[in-house]
């Protein structure tokens, strides 16, 4: 079901997009098309309002938007252990197919995912520097609810470019001609330990509810502050906070309003959008759209069904004969086979279509993500530009993570292997499979990795655990595939070129 929810808009400042590093003239200087001073503009809390969801729009741009696809499952896997990168050939998205094999460049990398991001920020910081102009109309209370909301977006933005980037410019107000439009470059280190603090304040507040109400399904929640917070610590190892990482999981799993969906597979439905095991989507919606591929940036539907589905589909399945796929991300064989025959998570997780005649592309295996699959029932409300307009919304964050998260974080504080195996048995019997008496980290990983194939989690559990030097390597039986093998120097993908001639202060990332 869909309803009225956080979706993306075009308003006011929310269709600048600019390279974040450096300008040098008016490109950056924010006028409001209805006349008034943004000063006389920003009191009200209806246009209060349209600042924070322009803060919000967006995190709907990455699968499409500013020439690139950047499609945020499909930016980690394609470096992770599941999947081939596929396409037409290794020209098709090139920057994947370098990304893949640990050989990116400057030329060749999430050069418009880096513009993304800084644009979220710019917004949130624009929220926060209306909000002091609020007038009486506005309650203190409804101003901290804005503020808090448009924190903890920014954290999000920041920490998705602490992942990918690294080191990169932090700055938390907007950036001034005082400054030339620069902002200090700090090392990776440096930038998570400003966001943990940032972060922190944010959950401190007890500003934010622990679930919002359907109807406003997609705002920043506090669970959803929790989950981001322990994803941080845990990608940098930063073990004195684990303690208190395990106590914000628990905080979730002693919740009546978060427990698993009974069905694994329901949840890959749009009737098993926002049920009680999401902690936080990303909406998409396909009725109504304003999306389209001359408008990559409106509010309509998603282009990952697209991306990661069969090419000239003869019919069948719930997809309609002729259908486009584009071929990306098909799903190794492997990964097929390192399920259960048993496990309820492999049907739901792969669309299996061995024996299905259609255009192979490259690396095609005939196995592809059903987590994310087309249907034509999915794009069919789309006014125009279908392919691009699927209603799938992304599933960021779910209880199943919660649970996994705790139970590695009750093993790693030294907690009991009895109690870290209750919260894996739960995912387990969900899927149909044997419990366990007891569990270690690597079966944690492992239990992660058979829950979240196609999340775009599994990369980051093999960098986080030092898995990645043994495991991200050139496999014998597809010799051209991946010929590199991952390194330490790989775990910051390189800076843009265009950003590095904006800025002469900006230092590429070492990964050579």
């Amino acid at each position: 079901m869909k309803t009225l929810k956080i979706f993306a808009i075009g308003l006011l400042t929310a269709g600048m997009v600019f390279s974040t590093t450096s300008c040098s003239d008016d490109f950056l200087e924010v006028t409001n098309p209805n006349g008034d001073d943004l000063e006389d503009y920003y009191k009200t809390d209806k246009h209060l309002q349209e600042a924070l969801i322009a803060a919000y729009d967006p995190i709907h741009w990455p699968d499409w938007g500013l020439d690139q696809y950047n499609a945020l499952n499909i930016d980690a896997e394609i470096m992770g252990d599941d999947f081939w990168v596929g396409g037409s050939d290794r020209d098709d998205m090139r920057n994947w197919h370098l990304l893949s094999n640990f050989e990116a460049d400057e030329n060749n990398t999430l050069s418009s995912l880096w513009t993304v991001c800084y644009s979220g920020i710019k917004r949130c910081n624009d929220l926060m520097r209306y909000l002091g102009w609020a007038d009486e109309s506005v309650t203190d209370a409804a101003k901290k609810n804005y503020e808090m909301q448009g924190r903890a977006m920014r954290v999000f933005y920041f920490n998705m470019l602490w992942h990918y980037f690294g080191n990169i410019p932090f700055y938390l107000e907007n950036l001034t001609a005082a400054t030339n439009y620069t902002a200090p470059q700090l090392t990776a280190d440096e930038v998570y330990d400003k966001l943990i603090v940032e972060l922190e304040e944010v959950i401190n507040s007890k500003v934010l509810p622990m679930r919002w109400a359907y109807t406003d399904a997609g705002r920043a929640s506090q669970a959803f502050c929790y989950m981001m917070y322990a994803e941080m610590v845990m990608y940098q190892n930063d073990k004195a906070r684990y303690p208190k990482a395990l106590e914000y999981m628990k905080a979730i799993i002693n919740d009546s309003q978060y427990q698993l969906n009974p069905s694994f597979a329901n949840i890959w439905e749009t009737e098993g959008e926002w049920t009680s095991e999401s902690i936080w989507e990303i909406n998409y919606e396909s009725g109504g759209n304003e999306r389209g591929w001359n408008s990559p940036l409106a509010v309509g539907g998603t282009v990952l069904p697209t991306l990661i589905s069969p090419n000239s589909w003869p019919g069948g399945d719930g997809w309609d004969a002729g259908a486009d796929g584009w071929g990306f991300l098909p799903v190794k064989q492997k990964t097929y086979d390192m399920y259960a025959e048993n496990d309820l998570r492999r049907d739901a997780t792969i669309w299996d279509v061995r024996g299905v005649e259609y255009t192979e592309r490259y690396e095609d295996t005939h196995l592809w993500l059903g987590k994310y699959r087309p249907y034509s029932k999915n794009n069919a409300a789309a006014s125009f530009d279908n392919n691009l307009n699927y209603n799938n919304n992304y599933r960021y964050y779910r209880y199943a993570e919660t649970l996994l998260n705790a139970a590695e974080l009750i093993l790693e504080t030294n907690g009991s292997a009895s109690e870290a195996a209750q919260y894996v048995n739960m995912v387990r019997a969900r899927a149909g499979i044997s419990t366990v008496a007891s569990v270690t980290k690597a079966d944690v990983i492992e239990e992660r990795h058979l829950e979240f194939v196609g999340e775009g989690k599994r990369y980051w559990d093999l960098v986080r655990t030092g898995m990645a030097p043994s495991v991200l390597k050139p496999e014998p039986e597809f010799p051209d595939f991946r010929t590199n093998t991952w390194s330490e120097k790989k775990k910051y993908i390189p800076i843009a070129q265009a950003e590095l001639n904006s800025d002469p202060a900006l230092k590429q990332n070492d990964y050579k």
